[in-house]
């Protein structure tokens, strides 16, 4: 495709090869005497004006109560990634599509970054990280509709080699996907892409546009519905309606900026070589998100 970002991948052979992800080595998770990190998402529902301290939360693992070491604000800058799929069939067209990613333009903070990223059988560069809404205006004329969606490839490559060079001096990382959750080819597996996003603390946001399959059984994988489902929620992130990207695109941004906190401990009474269900509650008034499980700790 004549549009595409041909310098810069051919300058950058391995950004956003599958292959990497499998020689990738590197990890933002920390699980030695520092403890381990988990980036919450909480804000009050009761109206009270009061901070929201580590004696509100009860963190457990696999059912057990773990001690919360340290619990605060995280007032750094977010580091986005736009994934949007460019197959074929996807029901809806590429001009909403642009509109829905410009969305994020207008609302993003000062210092926060957005790294745009459309895929089909292979993940392809649009913009690289920039606050500029006329800059990313422009790339986005690169958008089309072509092949088969490889969602799970394109997941993983961005955290390889998009999110994971910024580890670990940035924390406030995110993917908002926009698509149906459908993945047609992928050689990466659903449980290996959940894995990597909850052991590197990578946030997934979702616009929802209707499954084109129709909830059609898939093989050796969840409905495009429940993949939406099981990466958000497993994550700590939230869905929304495509067709309110504007307020998504608030809502993500605020919620990045305004109510993420970063939560350590040091987990008792687990093995860190078996992966732990993760359950985070809080006092009544206050409602709190974080990812699901902590992954095995085996490279």
């Amino acid at each position: 495709m004549k549009f595409l970002r041909a310098i810069v991948l051919a300058a950058l052979p391995a950004v956003l090869s599958v292959a990497a992800i499998a020689q990738s080595g590197r990890t933002a998770r920390t699980a030695d005497t520092e403890g381990m990190i988990l980036n919450i998402t909480a804000f009050r529902t009761d109206g009270k004006s009061d901070p929201i301290r580590m004696e509100n939360l009860y963190l457990y693992e696999n059912g057990i109560e773990q001690k919360i070491k340290s619990f605060g604000v995280d007032p750094s800058p977010s580091r986005i990634v736009i994934l949007v799929d460019n197959s074929q069939t996807l029901p809806t067209d590429v001009e909403k599509m642009k509109k829905a990613v410009m969305e994020f333009a207008y609302e993003i903070f000062e210092g926060d970054q957005l790294f745009v990223v459309a895929y089909d059988e292979k993940p392809e560069i649009i913009q690289e990280w920039t606050d500029d809404a006329k800059k990313l205006e422009t790339s986005l004329a690169t958008f089309r509709k072509k092949g088969n969606p490889y969602l799970f490839d394109a997941l993983n490559a961005s955290m390889s080699e998009v999110l994971l060079p910024l580890m670990p001096g940035t924390r406030k990382t995110a993917v908002v996907v926009i698509g149906d959750g459908l993945d047609r080819g992928s050689k990466t597996t659903f449980e290996k892409t959940l894995n990597t996003l909850q052991e590197q603390n990578v946030t997934v946001y979702w616009l929802r546009i209707p499954d084109r399959t129709g909830g059609a059984y898939r093989r050796n994988q969840p409905k495009p519905t429940a993949i939406i489902d099981q990466l958000t929620e497993g994550t700590g992130g939230k869905a929304f309606d495509f067709e309110k990207a504007q307020e998504a695109a608030k809502a993500i941004c605020d919620e990045l900026r305004r109510n993420r906190y970063f939560l350590s401990y040091i987990p008792v009474n687990t093995a860190s070589f078996d992966a732990r269900r993760v359950f985070l509650t809080a006092d009544d008034g206050i409602s709190v998100r974080a990812k699901t499980a902590q992954p095995p700790n085996v490279k």
